[in-house]
């Protein structure tokens, strides 16, 4: 391996490690994708991950300014093609590799930024958040699963965002305490946290779900290589909204909701198995 191919694989493998730190269902899920979708798959998910701590975790640094600098960095890693910074670089790799549009990387670091300015969300400004901060990452998988296949992408284009809209409001009514008490936020609109009720909560499950069933019909018709690595992350969040749907609304806002590691690998290793069986529908 010559030198500029080492650095390469050096900074995908960064990325690697970034996901297996932050999440074992989506490490699980994408170590049953076809090898090929690994190394890219991983330097998405290390780029959006990043830029998510830079706004949830860094509460005594200028956020605005490392956010700035973030987006800076971002692009001229693109335009240059190579960055000091192994999560850019890898990203970037992968950005003209796939052919990922400056749009969908616009609107994700938009809804970062929203979340410096932000506390209380209308319905526009919801539906904006998780387009940019959700349904524009699921895009840009897809562009990977897709290989350069345009007709595959335009009509899998909507399942993909249905699918990642799931995923980040059943991130919301889990962290629903964490994000309003250390964050100041309440992401869904007309929610007053201090009142959650019943007659709330079930009008957003029924939209979670929604999104959860339209999803679905995407996910059959995935190519081979991506089906069951996506179906994996389907069902463990489908298992984690199911858990959330037989709580009370004051149970979640006073506590996040988990699955147990040791249930959590459990369950992701049943589902991985029971997929290749043909057992899940």
């Amino acid at each position: 391996m010559d030198a500029l191919n080492l650095y390469h694989q050096t900074t995908l493998a960064c990325s690697k490690l970034i996901t297996q730190k932050y999440s074992t269902s989506f490490s699980l899920g994408i170590r049953v994708m076809d090898q090929k979708l690994h190394s890219p798959i991983y330097g998405i998910y290390g780029f959006v991950r990043f830029a998510d701590e830079i706004v949830d975790t860094f509460h005594h640094k200028d956020k605005k300014y490392l956010l700035d600098k973030f987006r800076e960095d971002t692009y001229e890693a693109i335009d240059q093609k190579i960055s000091m910074n192994p999560v850019l670089h890898a990203f970037q790799i992968v950005v003209h590799q796939y052919g990922i549009e400056k749009e969908l990387i616009d609107a994700f670091l938009d809804s970062m930024a929203m979340d410096l300015d932000f506390s209380l969300y209308n319905d526009s400004k919801y539906k904006q958040y998780i387009y940019g901060s959700a349904e524009v990452v699921g895009l840009m998988c897809l562009k990977v699963f897709c290989e350069g296949n345009q007709e595959e992408y335009e009509q899998l284009k909507l399942p993909a965002c249905k699918l990642g809209s799931a995923f980040q409001k059943v991130n919301f009514l889990r962290d629903i305490k964490s994000d309003y008490e250390e964050r100041g936020r309440v992401y869904f609109p007309e929610v007053d946290y201090k009142n959650f009720n019943r007659t709330k909560k079930k009008e957003i499950e029924e939209d979670i779900q929604k999104d959860f069933d339209d999803a679905y019909e995407g996910i059959k018709r995935l190519p081979v290589g991506a089906k069951i690595g996506v179906k994996i992350a389907y069902l463990y969040y489908l298992n984690l909204f199911r858990k959330i749907k037989k709580l009370e609304p004051e149970t979640i806002t006073l506590r996040r909701v988990r699955i147990p590691n040791i249930k959590k690998l459990s369950l992701l290793l049943s589902i991985y198995f029971g997929s290749k069986l043909g057992l899940e529908e």
